[in-house]
């Protein structure tokens, strides 16, 4: 593609449907008794593996639109034994969470993904699980897929997760809905809490302590209405286009503003960018706001500690804009970076260097001097949606042409990315 830009982004659009909030939805919706209908939610191709594998435990779902979708729940009793195979394609949060849903069914359930999925440890959901008396099987004592489950009556436990991880704890406490018992998972840091709040929406009773969250066994969940927000992760990219890109301005319409997931917020508000906040709904289950991002200088900055799990998955994002910013970004402690769809502290520092960037990788981040102007190259998504998306804004900035191969990848949560990039351009 060419230098998508010369003269800066500006316009308005809707961000999707947050990713996290979509999957849960199906998934809790499914379980649930009675109705659920969800809106906005985001038809990317992981949401879609969540429907497709829940339709095979029985569950009918229907799309109203690209957008709406109803789910009539068979409660946590009530889903079959697949006779084909839970193909959750490039999704991690589908297979983790599955797993903690599985745990109860008394049934045997296998479970394949992609070549990436095949890579991503498994072992920091199994463990736990196996704990709880589930039986599972896998290639390396059940660290990579496939996966195979037989679920029973599982007993509750006292979990200290070794990383800050939403799919670890949302997959212990999915187990726990059915567990003879209380099961208590305790983090280092704060992780996400989408599982929380939406259980809580269900009608579960979840108790929430600092790092501990805990839930009694027995407990139904109750269909219900889900307004899924725009998806923060998906909104980084137009942020930080519009922070780094000259003479931009753009506003982003209904972003999900759930405070574990708003480390990107911070961040750029750190280095100096320019962000507006417009029609907030605070009250919400899920909070949300409109974003009205300018054309800003920005400064380097050290990102670390607790910060890393509400931005996990925007530090690709980040790097870039850290590329612009005057001075040495230092990301640290984020080491789970390379067990994400690729590898992503080798690929971002690959890709970006590719592009001029001055950034080399550290064990658990990686260091980046600025400001550097980006040349065109032959860049690569290596499958990773976000890996995609980043270069792709890359390009926007880049001297030269930008040939982004498997850009295809970003479809997995945002199928619109590339129309919406191109409906930005002056």
């Amino acid at each position: 593609m060419e230098n998508i830009v010369t003269k800066g982004l500006q316009g308005t659009i809707v961000i999707p449907g947050d990713k996290s909030i979509s999957h849960r939805s199906v998934m809790f919706g499914a379980i649930a008794e009675g109705q659920t209908m969800i809106h906005g939610f985001l038809p990317g191709d992981d949401c879609l593996s969540t429907i497709s594998c829940f339709q095979k435990l029985g569950v009918d779902i229907q799309m109203i639109d690209d957008h709406t979708v109803l789910v009539n729940g068979r409660g946590l009793q009530g889903l079959k034994e697949p006779t084909d195979l839970l193909d959750v394609g490039n999704s991690g949060t589908t297979i983790r969470l599955l797993m903690g849903i599985l745990a109860n069914t008394p049934f045997h359930s296998s479970l394949i993904g992609d070549e990436s999925i095949a890579k991503r440890p498994m072992k920091r959901v199994t463990n736990p699980l196996r704990q709880m008396n589930v039986h599972i099987d896998g290639r390396d004592e059940g660290n990579f897929t496939p996966l195979v489950i037989r679920g029973g009556k599982t007993s509750g436990i006292d979990y200290q997760s070794p990383v800050a991880s939403a799919q670890v704890k949302s997959a212990i406490l999915l187990a726990g809905l059915q567990a003879n018992g209380t099961t208590t998972v305790t983090e280092p840091a704060k992780s996400r809490d989408h599982t929380e709040r939406m259980l809580q929406a269900f009608g579960v009773n979840v108790q929430v302590d600092g790092l501990k969250v805990s839930i009694d066994g027995g407990q139904a969940l109750q269909g219900t209405r889900i307004e899924v927000p725009g998806d923060i992760s998906s909104a980084a990219f137009f942020l930080v286009a519009g922070a780094i890109v000259p003479q931009s301005r753009i506003v982003l319409k209904k972003v999900g503003m759930n405070p574990t997931r708003t480390g990107i917020l911070d961040v750029l508000h750190q280095m100096g960018a320019e962000l507006t906040f417009t029609n907030k709904h605070e009250d919400e289950a899920e909070p949300f706001a409109d974003i009205e991002v300018n054309t800003s200088s920005l400064k380097g900055i050290e990102i670390g500690g607790d910060l890393i799990p509400r931005l996990i998955d925007e530090i690709p994002i980040i790097a870039l804009a850290a590329t612009q910013a005057e001075g040495v970004t230092v990301i640290k402690d984020a080491a789970e970076l390379k067990v994400k769809e690729t590898n992503r502290i080798d690929t971002v520092v690959n890709e970006l260097r590719k592009m001029g960037a001055d950034i080399e990788a550290t064990n658990d981040g990686m260091i980046i001097k600025g400001k550097t102007p980006l040349h065109g190259n032959t860049v690569s998504s290596h499958g990773d949606h976000r890996i995609g998306m980043m270069v792709a804004i890359a390009s926007c900035i880049a001297e030269g042409q930008t040939v982004i191969e498997q850009k295809e990848a970003v479809a997995v949560s945002y199928p619109q990315f590339f129309n919406h990039l191109h409906q930005l351009q002056v």
